[in-house]
């Protein structure tokens, strides 16, 4: 199969709408070739195309950045001798200077396939500065690693942010090329926007359900996104973002457990088990030990639970990462009324809302784990309400079936 990278790259035909046209390039680490040659450097490498200014996201284009909400630097590509601005710096948004620079912005980003990873907002800010001014945004597509599966409680109105850029579930299920489209009818946006479509991404087909994992090598589009099981894992344990409990930073599988110190693992697992058997299907859990060399819980021990989605237990279409974090949270309540669980600290750039209610986009998840009364079916039947809606929804922009 071909990312749309390689297929711009490969066929001329592609590139033709971009001759004479100041081009921009919006990517990360992990907007490489098949061969692995980054995209800053396969582009500028093309005697049609002209490259005028590049684009970084949140961690920046080098990923440099290895913790959550530091600010990344403009500066001037040292072998090209373009401007790089950051889209995590000063600005959220392209300043008109920055939009001077090109015609045409190229955006090759490896999503996550889950809504608060903040590219999807950074792709939504870039097309309506598009549509404003009237230039053209093409995505060069790339997998969702997480496959189709849909999971979550939609972002309610009024809750967007920087991490909610619209009424998406937790886990939307569609490719960054797809999220654009569902932009544009959204925001009914009027802006020159084009999809350079993979070839050959299947993504209900095993080993990888969304990855090509026998055939693309993963590299990290943020620095604590290691591997193709922390992408199935994120929709669930991004949430450990707004508690007291480690996701595992400082670590070498973050985002694939969590923990603390002061926290009994095998009681936790134990009542996950008795209140909500159905919502652990499709992985395995296991007991652990961690000590953190960074960020929360830093040089303590740890108690804690890996979610394991590396073998033959692992179940694509059982797999529901965000219930399973959710009931983790809810039997932890159970066991301890009085836990700390919800870490009140800014969020990116939020200081009125609570990190775990922004991430969720509205209160109704930390209400639920929060109220006694309330039980799995109960949350169960609100979750699957939104999920159906938008599974309708996303069929009007899918491009791969």
């Amino acid at each position: 199969m071909r990312f749309g990278l390689d297929r711009l790259v490969a066929e001329p035909a592609l590139r033709e709408p971009l001759r004479g046209k100041r081009v921009a390039l919006l990517a990360h680490p992990a907007s490489v070739t098949a061969d692995l040659t980054h995209a800053l450097d396969a582009l500028a490498g093309l005697p049609d195309v002209k490259l005028t200014a590049a684009f970084g996201p949140q961690h920046g284009l080098r990923g440099d950045k290895q913790d959550n909400m530091v600010e990344s630097p403009d500066f001037v590509d040292p072998a090209l001798g373009i401007p790089v601005f950051s889209l995590y710096g000063e600005v959220r948004r392209p300043t008109e200077a920055m939009l001077d620079t090109f015609d045409v912005l190229l955006v090759d980003l490896q999503d996550l396939g889950c809504r608060i990873y903040t590219f999807i907002t950074t792709l939504r800010y870039v097309l309506e500065a598009a549509a404003r001014r009237g230039q053209s945004v093409w995505v060069l597509d790339r997998p969702n690693p997480a496959g189709r599966p849909i999971e979550g409680l939609r972002l309610r109105q009024g809750w967007e942010s920087f991490v909610g850029a619209g009424p998406l579930p937790m886990r939307h299920g569609l490719t960054l090329g797809e999220l654009g489209r569902w932009f544009i009818r959204e925001l009914k946006l009027e802006v020159d926007y084009r999809v350079i479509e993979m070839d050959g991404w299947k993504p209900d087909a095993a080993p990888g359900f969304g990855w090509p994992l026998d055939r693309r090598t993963w590299i990290n589009p943020s620095p604590n996104a290691p591997n193709l099981w922390m992408a199935r894992c994120y929709a669930g344990t991004v949430m450990l973002e707004g508690t007291t409990l480690s996701e595992g930073r400082g670590t070498t599988r973050p985002l694939e457990l969590f923990g603390a110190p002061d926290i009994a693992a095998k009681a936790l697992l134990a009542k996950m088990h008795a209140l909500a058997p159905a919502w652990l299907r499709g992985c395995r859990l296991r007991e652990c030990w961690f000590e953190p060399t960074f960020h929360k819980h830093a040089g303590k021990l740890c108690a804690g639970i890996q979610i394991h989605v590396d073998d033959g237990a692992y179940d694509h279409e059982s797999f529901r990462p965000w219930r399973l974090q959710a009931l983790a949270f809810k039997a932890l309540r159970a066991l301890r009324s009085d836990y700390p669980l919800w870490r009140d600290f800014p969020y990116e750039y939020e200081r009125d809302r609570l990190a775990i209610d922004l991430i969720n986009g509205s209160p109704l998840l930390r209400e639920w784990v929060d109220d006694p009364a309330a039980e799995s079916g109960d949350f169960d039947a609100l979750s699957a309400a939104d999920e159906a809606a938008w599974g309708e929804e996303r069929e009007a922009v899918l491009l791969y079936r």
